[in-house]
């Protein structure tokens, strides 16, 4: 249906309100599909385990005896802080074993998340080699196979995205990995989580490359905006339609995130905020990387700061669920 259409410019780049496509109210996660209604308290940026640093043939071979005992104690206790659904994101070739995560998820009851894509940071050493062979469709279909069948063999599909930049100048392979994601986007309604942190410039190139599909910036979150210290530019991303994540979370740093969501609130802008820690359960079979500041202490803050049952509702449960309800988002 045509509306009569406000249009909206950032960075040059015209952008226009989101139009909705194949709505629904379900979700998929490693234990099956689920009504977004069931997600509750969600986590939208974790690792439940992963194997950054290691070589990316070595990825995806954990021990899985040290794993369950690491990872499943402590997700049952983040199930008594309240803690419903975590989102993982750990890619294809950097530790996603989602049969490892069907079994955490059965254990522990919580509702786990995985994704498809591929992880574009680190320098690049986790994008595999047939990324840069093929064409971006042919990449995008891969992902949107994963949604239609199932991810390495199983019938566990994915529920978002995952992507990320660099630091500095966006690469070639960067760009085309998230042109792909877009596409996929179109076929899946999934939404994409694009690690982006403080650059300013792959911010830049991905709105001008969801303009050039003609889909809306709700179907993007800005993974790691809490590194961006420019308020003001999350302001106008998030009235655009953007997803705002605010990673980071941690038992030093809450007090500062609290001061954070008080400006967007003053901006109305809370309905646009994500919040997560980036923590990780078995690091290369580490020690925890905790991630439960946000239950522990920053609700606790958030309420002593005057924030009222409704909003941190609004950030903990209705957000998530409204940022990854698969839904095909256009501009039109």
């Amino acid at each position: 249906m045509k509306t009569n259409i406000a249009w909206c410019f950032l960075f040059g780049i015209m952008v226009c309100p989101s139009v909705l496509h194949s709505q629904n109210d379900s979700i998929a996660t490693v234990r099956g599909t689920i009504s977004t209604n069931d997600l509750s308290l969600s986590l939208t940026h974790e690792h439940i385990m992963s194997n950054y640093g290691v070589s990316m043939d070595s990825t995806a071979f954990y021990d899985e005896k040290a794993l369950f005992e690491q990872v499943v104690p402590y997700l049952k206790s983040l199930r008594q802080q309240g803690v419903r659904s975590v989102f993982d994101c750990t890619t294809a070739y950097f530790g996603r074993r989602v049969d490892l995560l069907e079994e955490i998820s059965k254990r522990t009851d919580i509702h786990i998340i995985a994704n498809t894509g591929f992880y574009g940071s680190a320098n690049d050493r986790y994008i595999p080699q047939l990324a840069y062979e093929q064409p971006v469709e042919e990449i995008a279909q891969i992902w949107t196979n994963e949604f239609e069948e199932g991810i390495d063999g199983t019938k566990i599909k994915p529920g978002f995205i995952k992507l990320a930049f660099d630091s500095g100048s966006p690469s070639t392979i960067d760009l085309k990995l998230v042109e792909a994601g877009i596409l996929t986007h179109l076929e899946t309604g999934l939404t994409m989580a694009i690690h982006t942190g403080e650059n300013r410039d792959a911010a830049q190139k991905t709105l001008s490359l969801l303009n050039k599909h003609q889909v809306s910036p709700s179907a993007w979150v800005w993974v790691h905006a809490n590194k961006q210290e420019d308020n003001e530019m999350l302001f106008e991303m998030a009235r655009l339609g953007t997803w705002i994540s605010l990673d980071g979370v941690n038992p030093s740093n809450y007090k500062d995130y609290v001061d954070r969501l008080q400006k967007f609130k003053n901006d109305g802008l809370l309905k646009k905020v994500l919040l997560s820690h980036d923590g990780n359960g078995f690091p290369a079979g580490g020690a925890i990387r905790s991630f439960d500041a946000i239950t522990q202490f920053l609700i606790p803050e958030l309420k002593t700061e005057g924030f009222t049952e409704n909003e941190i509702e609004q950030l903990t449960i209705e957000n998530p669920k409204k940022a990854f309800t698969p839904v095909i988002r256009r501009s039109e």
